[in-house]
């Protein structure tokens, strides 16, 4: 279900294109005026180093640091686990929305910029292609090249058997002792991957107290030599990080090696920034929690909502849904699609937008805004989940740059998909040891990572680096009143964007 309806996602921004109490992994964090950040993700008004407002920025973010760390007494929690060189997640517009991150693999190590996908199993890298894509990032006069995975030339690889127990398609086989191929067809049109399995490292750091030292655990991967559809178009150009709950998957590749607990949370900051951590199921008491609904055949992180609140309007609907990263909005049946544009509709203070023939957004519930607007009052939106814990939507709304607003809901036809979009502002755990999905509201900058900046780790270079931790709240999951309006601040919904240069090459 990942990647649900990309083809149409892609038509939206094709202007920008014409596109167990173990270990645990997490995201280290630099600061977010970096020079890197600022060229290559083309971030503007952003303060240049050296300046007033650097400072000022940079003595808040010490202030918010040391105060956590005196409140704790400096003490470190756990052991984190990490990858480097960077560690942080971004939400890139020119690549669908979704949120990537740097990995590095193989001997010599090589990097790859990889859309994380809850919805999907399979960890796959473009290799020794027939059909994918070759391109990069480009920014003013620099321009970074994707890597292409070769098995051929890491040392450390190894091909998958058919007779493994890792092959999950051993009816693609020609003999049992060959290797083991894949294919995976994804619900957006014609989207698909195929190639073989491979077994490779993948290169982290461990944390023990104040030292470091590597790990290099092997997991498997698709070795993707023909990818169709959305993936030639600008969708996961460099490769898909499935984090479903398949035995292939990485956190149960990193769980079955009892380098972690099988968890893993994600978080998803309102500006694009984002950080995950394999090994986490942090339980606080200010985290909401709910059940997953297993499925005997193929489990995914699928829960119930009991209650729809919208305005203050009350709809006792029952519905099951998929918390997916892979998927950029959300997408909703019928009935629960009616209640709440509907119910959100009636309940907002601004002129319904009337859609043109030059319109090329897919949402049907738009509002136009005043040029010179800066804030924007929108009935909240409130999911109360299976358990009785609420789940607020902190951004339901994504800006046009024409002075229009929207919903960021999509009907479906079948499956109810929460998108990324309505996981903006929270820190997700997807516990998979007690089989519950966990929420905390975060900025993802107060999520403090207590690893040492040790470049002499770095395995390779990586084209994205980090931002830097700002003040949030956190949310009371006990008995509440819900307003029935807020006010959000007008701004491009997703900040993070870049160019890029892509060529696709069939040979």
């Amino acid at each position: 279900m990942a990647l649900v309806l990309l083809a149409l996602l892609l038509s939206l921004i094709s202007q920008s294109l014409r596109c167990y109490g173990l270990s645990s992994f997490g995201f280290d964090i630099h600061h977010r005026y970096s020079e890197p950040v600022k060229g290559i993700f083309g971030i503007d008004n952003l303060p240049d180093k050296g300046t007033r407002e650097y400072y000022v920025a940079m003595a808040h973010r010490d202030r918010v640091f040391h105060a956590r760390r005196l409140a704790d007494g400096g003490a470190i929690d756990q052991k984190l686990l990490t990858f480097y060189p960077d560690n942080s997640t971004y939400q890139i517009s020119s690549f669908g929305y979704l949120h990537f991150a740097n990995v590095s693999v193989g001997t010599p190590a090589s990097w790859f910029l990889v859309a994380l996908d809850t919805g999907s199993d399979l960890f796959w890298l473009p290799c020794n292609c027939t059909k994918c894509v070759h391109g990069g990032l480009q920014k003013s006069s620099q321009k970074i090249e994707f890597n292409i995975y070769d098995n051929k030339r890491s040392s450390t690889s190894k091909n998958v058997a058919c007779n493994s127990s890792l092959c999950e398609q051993p009816a693609l086989c020609s003999s049992s002792g060959g290797t083991c191929p894949y294919q995976v067809q994804y619900l957006s049109e014609n989207t698909s991957t195929s190639g073989f399995l491979v077994e490779d490292v993948l290169h982290l750091i461990t944390d023990h107290g104040d030292q470091t030292k590597q790990a290099n655990p092997l997991v498997t991967f698709g070795c993707g030599q023909v990818q169709t559809g959305a993936f030639l178009t600008g969708a996961a150009p460099n490769g898909l990080f499935g984090l479903g709950m398949s035995d292939v998957s990485v956190p149960s590749v990193l769980a079955k090696q009892g380098l972690t607990s099988n968890s893993f949370s994600m978080c998803f900051g309102d500006d694009g920034y984002g950080r995950i951590t394999f090994g986490d199921n942090n339980n606080s008491p200010d985290q909401g929690k709910t059940p997953f609904n297993i499925r005997p055949l193929h489990s995914t992180y699928n829960i119930t909502v009991t209650q729809i609140i919208v305005g203050g309007n009350v709809a006792d609907l029952e519905l099951n849904a998929i918390f997916d990263t892979g998927t950029s909005f959300t997408y909703l049946n019928n009935l629960a699609y009616k209640q709440i544009t509907q119910t959100f509709d009636s309940n907002i203070k601004l002129q319904r937008h009337s859609a043109s023939v030059t319109d090329d957004l897919p949402f049907e519930y738009c509002y136009n805004i005043s040029p010179n607007q800066t804030t924007v009052q929108v009935p909240t939106i409130n999911l109360t989940m299976k358990g009785g814990d609420n789940y607020f939507v902190m951004n339901p709304i994504m800006m046009d740059n024409n002075n229009v607003i929207c919903l960021a809901v999509l009907k479906s036809n079948n499956l109810n998909i929460i998108g990324q979009n309505f996981m903006t502002g929270y820190r997700i755990v997807f516990d998979r040891e007690n089989m519950t999905l966990g929420w905390r509201e975060s900025n993802c900058y107060d999520e403090v990572s207590s690893l040492p900046v040790n470049r002499s780790y770095a395995p390779a270079v990586s084209p994205a680096t980090a931002v830097n931790p700002e003040k949030t709240s956190n949310q009371s999951n006990g008995p509440e009143i819900i307003p029935s309006s807020h006010s959000l601040k007008i701004k491009p919904a997703f900040a993070f964007t870049v160019s890029i240069f892509l060529v696709l090459a069939i040979f």
